[in-house]
């Protein structure tokens, strides 16, 4: 038996032991993927990351989705994970002016993601810095009947005026325009935007919704201005703050209303009610001020690093490898929604591949008014829609009330 220096097997020893080390690296991975589908995606996302990266073990905390709004104020503060999910624009805000989130900018200019994921780039962009990593959206649009639009002759809308004067066609023919279920207030938001982005602006949009210009600016009162051609001629669902989004579904499976302006969440109910593809289509919102740049709105997950975090160069890697064209493509057919990568594979489904072509092509991405606005302001926004569509009348008063909330929320 040869027996080696005590030195040499000390040093051999610990370089056994910065091996293992090496091995044994742990990230941290915080995130609200309580349901089915965003569990399995996230499961998906690490097995891979583990396997293209073997020297680090991925640690997954699943916080309940609801309460997990309360968990991240908590442990970005406290008990940092490496990396952790939240969503981007103004939801985002907050969570960088503290300081509690990571610049990630050299992940965007190391994999050359400003063209890759280039609709989401305002939306992750703050002070000129990206502050996370979006990995998945879906569209808004207007869902319409086909078959009812070929039947009175009605070409697909490109403008505002179009789209009036083919919502009075079909109001003559006893066929409601929009359906629209106002009994939870938010689908009330998702018209606001789209009338706002389209009549001021993007820009103007997020600045509104920051908080930095008054409700009773003449610009807003622009945007009830076109509001005014849909709602006072009658052309939304009758009763319709006594249903819910999906009360007011059946109204335009049957035939009852033509269009759907929603989220591509209501193409599933759709088809298990027996519509096919023949008889709905998707249509981009249309132009209202000529020549704007047309932004949409597509609720955008991202991945966030806390500038707390004790990883943070495996956090990196971690959103770098998130960034990957295959990557998004895998996670977004699980959760049946779209890649932010403009380089991943196009889904199949018609819906999807109209969205995705849509989002890649989009000027900027709202992330939706009760996640723009904060809370406080969100819920008097929309309570205030709500009420604007019943009684338009009384829209100077309701814009007078919106403008005190944002005065007290905004201080």
């Amino acid at each position: 038996m040869v027996f080696k220096p005590v030195k040499q097997v000390l040093a051999v020893a610990a370089l056994l032991a910065c091996s293992l080390s090496a091995l044994a690296g742990e990230l941290v991975f915080n995130n609200d993927a309580s349901d089915p589908a965003p569990r399995a995606a996230f499961e998906a996302l690490v097995k891979g990351f583990e396997a293209a990266n073997p020297d680090v073990k991925v640690k997954v905390n699943v916080f309940d989705h609801e309460g997990y709004k309360t968990s991240i104020r908590n442990f970005l503060t406290a008990e940092a994970p490496d990396v952790c999910t939240w969503y981007a624009g103004n939801r985002m805000a907050p969570f960088v002016n503290a300081g509690l989130f990571e610049d990630v900018s050299d992940i965007w200019a190391k994999e050359g993601l400003n063209e890759k994921l280039k609709s989401a780039t305002s939306a992750m962009t703050i002070n000129g810095k990206k502050w996370g990593m979006p990995y998945s959206y879906y569209q808004w649009g207007i869902y319409y009947r086909k078959d009812l639009f070929a039947k009175l002759g009605i070409a697909e809308p490109k403008n505002w005026a179009e789209l009036v004067a083919a919502s009075a066609k079909l109001k003559a023919n006893k066929i409601t325009p929009f359906a629209i279920g106002t009994k939870e207030t938010w689908p009330t938001g998702g018209w606001f935007d789209y009338l706002n982005m389209r009549v001021n602006g993007y820009e103007f949009h997020m600045d509104l919704t920051a908080g930095k210009v008054p409700y009773t600016d003449k610009r807003v009162q622009a945007v009830f201005d076109k509001w005014d051609d849909l709602v006072k001629p009658g052309y939304y669902l009758t009763n319709h703050t006594s249903y819910k989004w999906q009360e007011a579904l059946p109204a335009f499976i049957k035939g009852d209303a033509a269009m759907y302006l929603m989220g591509n969440f209501a193409v599933a109910p759709m088809k298990e009610a027996g519509l096919t593809e023949a008889q709905v289509g998707f249509m981009q919102f249309p132009e209202i001020t000529p020549g704007l740049p047309k932004a949409e709105d597509a609720p955008t997950e991202s991945l966030h690093i806390p500038s707390k975090a004790k990883n943070k160069v495996d956090a990196r890697r971690f959103l770098a490898y998130l960034s990957k064209p295959e990557v998004q493509a895998e996670m977004n057919a699980i959760l049946g929604q779209l890649p932010v990568n403009k380089d991943s594979k196009m889904p199949m489904d018609t819906y999807l591949k109209a969205g995705f072509s849509m989002l890649s092509n989009a000027y900027a991405l709202g992330q939706f008014y009760d996640r723009d606005a904060p809370a406080e302001m969100a819920k008097a926004g929309m309570d205030g829609f709500q009420q604007y569509m019943v009684k338009p009348g009384e829209r100077a008063k309701i814009l007078e009330r919106l403008e005190k909330v944002r005065k007290s929320v905004y201080k």
